[in-house]
């Protein structure tokens, strides 16, 4: 792992960005780095665009700002690509995941992306549906990006969404879950 690691997460109100975040660093945390998880977002309501970022790094962090040259760009939803500028100040060799079920070609060409970044797509809303029962594909876009990331492994990850989950939720919701995040991590696809 780099010592440190960016990551900016672009997603809509009510599709657990934010606890996507949340629980990466709790991951991270749990495995002995230094880690921030926050969300940038104003009153804004179920469905307004939103953004919520991850440091991860083996070294003590001093950084208190946005993430502006993320190594990973997670978009949760995939209509934000029409709207919002997610690559911009990704580095040369960022990595992108895309909540989508289009192949990770098309989405490179939307994105514009640069030779060296990488483009992964995960169709999370329906391994949401699938697993859940709902469009909430936060957990499977949390396995996708620990995946690509090389960060944590599935046994750590899954762990740890069963202890953050298990606080709020029934048996149903937190299996539904682990299904969902493990079936991220092995169904995300390079292009």
């Amino acid at each position: 792992m780099k010592d440190l690691v960016e990551i900016r997460w672009h997603g809509r109100g009510g599709q657990g960005t934010v606890t996507a975040a949340k629980v990466l660093a709790d991951t991270c945390l749990s495995g002995g780095r230094y880690v921030q998880a926050f969300p940038e977002y104003g009153p804004e309501r179920a469905g307004a665009p939103l953004r919520a970022y991850n440091r991860i790094s083996s070294k003590e962090l001093r950084m208190h700002c946005p993430v502006i040259a993320p190594n990973i760009v997670s978009v949760v939803d995939v209509t934000l690509l029409d709207s919002i500028k997610v690559a911009e100040g990704a580095v040369k060799d960022a990595v992108f995941v895309v909540n989508t079920s289009k192949d990770p070609k098309e989405i490179r060409t939307k994105l514009s992306a640069e030779q060296a970044q990488k483009v992964f797509t995960i169709d999370a809303t329906k391994i949401a549906v699938e697993c859940i029962g709902r469009a909430m594909p936060n957990a499977p876009m949390l396995g996708a990006v620990c995946k690509v990331s090389g960060l944590v492994t599935l046994e750590h990850l899954l762990e740890d969404v069963r202890k953050s989950f298990g606080k709020k939720f029934s048996q149903k919701i937190i299996d539904g879950n682990l299904d969902a995040a493990r079936r991220g991590y092995e169904e995300v696809k390079e292009g």
